[in-house]
């Protein structure tokens, strides 16, 4: 047993050998591929200083593997848009009568041009709806008058009041002969336990996770997830937003489960983008393609919104949010508008709110005081001093927490849908947003954030900078794992 005894001599040399090969390949990797410079350093002192673990969790965790199979898949098939919105795909968009009004709005058009498949829609309407007092009443009758189909896609989607109410008219719809398809993401899906994927199934509504996290396949798929919220009935009447199905939308929700939020009920021409993306990702979790009248009826002008849908996420439209916001603070002449859950922006983000800022334009960020992860809002706080000291302001909404995603910019341009301003919507989830040009609404959602700073104090960089030691170490180390936040 020779061999054996050298194998048990050499075994130290050999884990030693494999830890430090796996180190060098995994930090090399980080390097050459990790655009965030942050990330990268985080990235490569932790699989140095944690042996083996390391390596093991940057494979798992750090490398974006994701080969989105249905984007491969629908290249060779009709696009559910290329028909009823002529021009909705790869044509240069037309202007819309704000842009030609005001050549700054002309050039916002043509920098999301550049980075978005999708072309600029007239003919659209956009309705926001406050909370989930307006907006479940108002999906849960769409979805009771669905004569057709119906495709929901949540990231949350809770096994609470609620939920079960979602279930049965779902249901109902399935037994009317409504063709239905729901996506939820796993995790999302595991707020609540059972989860509702159970009970969907067993009314018969087709259903299924996105990426699941448990399937030992796809565990390098578990900081990725899809944060998007659509629903379309008919192939015509779409809502999306930042709202998740769950009772705490609702104003007779308990303490601290109370949750506030925005929501949009959207048709016209731009519903086609919902449908485009909703048909990608079912296609490329179930290998089942949406195609047909059923599923993508012919869509009409029926508003005076110029709109447009923009999908992001971790694969090949990776960038296109970042892109597109960068476009809007670059192009503001008078005020921005931005209310977000989780203000977590990257230097590049910071640099262009600033330059915003030291151009004389009001750019004013509102977020809730009361927010629902305190790690993340150590984390935000520790970067206010970065945009205060440029002239920035930022305001502290009070009450219960606001989950609201808006941005508006002269009270022309709104972008509304479920990103939020941190390195997770920017970089890693799947999302869905909607650009709009239109006065009317947004001057409404501008209305609305006014109505939202009645109830917010205003920080300033004194206060910031004067909150004890302790707090600014605690918030100084939480900010250390913003590019995972």
């Amino acid at each position: 047993m020779e061999w054996w005894s050298w194998v048990v001599g050499a075994w130290g040399f050999l884990v030693a050998g494999v830890t430090v090969a796996g180190a060098i390949v995994a930090s090399g990797h980080a390097i050459l591929y990790k655009r965030d410079t942050r990330a990268t350093v985080l990235w490569v002192g932790f699989i140095w200083l944690a042996p083996l673990a390391g390596p093991i969790c940057y494979l798992l965790l750090g490398i974006n593997r994701i080969k989105r199979k249905a984007s491969l898949l629908r290249r060779s098939a009709p696009r559910l848009n290329s028909e009823d919105a002529p021009g909705a795909l790869g044509a240069k968009s037309a202007l819309p009568p704000v842009a030609v009004a005001q050549a700054h709005f002309a050039r916002l058009v043509h920098v999301v041009d550049s980075v978005v498949e999708q072309s600029l829609l007239p003919g659209n309407r956009i309705e926001p709806l406050f909370n989930g007092d307006e907006a479940f009443p108002a999906m849960l009758t769409a979805i009771d008058e669905a004569k057709g189909s119906i495709v929901l896609c949540s990231y949350i989607f809770d096994r609470d009041a609620i939920g079960k109410r979602f279930v049965a008219a779902l249901a109902g719809a399935v037994r009317r002969g409504v063709e239905v398809r729901v996506l939820v993401d796993d995790t999302g899906a595991r707020y609540s336990f059972p989860t509702i994927v159970g009970s969907l199934r067993k009314a018969g509504v087709p259903v299924a996770r996105f990426l699941p996290t448990l399937a030992p396949f796809k565990t390098f798929a578990l900081n990725m997830r899809s944060h998007r919220k659509l629903m379309i009935v008919d192939g015509r009447l779409g809502f999306t937003g930042g709202m998740n199905i769950r009772a705490g939308n609702l104003a007779d929700a308990s303490g601290r489960r109370r949750i506030r939020d925005t929501h949009f009920r959207v048709e016209g021409p731009v519903v086609a983008h919902m449908r485009s993306v909703f048909a990608d990702d079912w296609l490329f979790t179930t290998g089942e393609r949406l195609d047909g009248e059923i599923w993508a009826p012919s869509l009409v002008e029926v508003g005076p919104v110029w709109a447009r849908g923009i999908a992001d996420g971790p694969d090949e439209a990776l960038d296109r949010l970042r892109w597109a916001v960068l476009g809007g603070l670059a192009c503001a002449h008078e005020r921005i508008c931005i209310f977000t859950p989780y203000f977590l922006p990257d230097p590049g983000l910071i640099s262009a709110l600033n330059t915003a800022a030291l151009r004389g334009i009001s750019v004013e960020v509102a977020m809730p005081e009361n927010n629902n992860l305190s790690f993340v809002q150590w984390a935000a706080t520790a970067h206010f001093w970065q945009v205060l000291e440029r002239g920035c302001r930022l305001f502290l909404v009070g009450g219960e927490f606001d989950h609201s995603k808006v941005m508006v910019v002269d009270r022309q341009w709104t972008f509304v849908g479920s990103s939020n301003w941190d390195p997770r919507s920017m970089r890693l989830n799947f999302e869905f947003d909607v650009e709009s040009y239109c006065p009317e609404f947004a001057g409404r959602m501008t209305d609305w954030f006014d109505g939202r700073l009645a109830d917010a104090r205003e920080l300033t960089l004194e206060a910031v900078n004067g909150r004890p030691l302790w707090q600014q170490l605690r918030d100084g180390v939480a900010r250390l794992a913003t590019p995972f936040l």
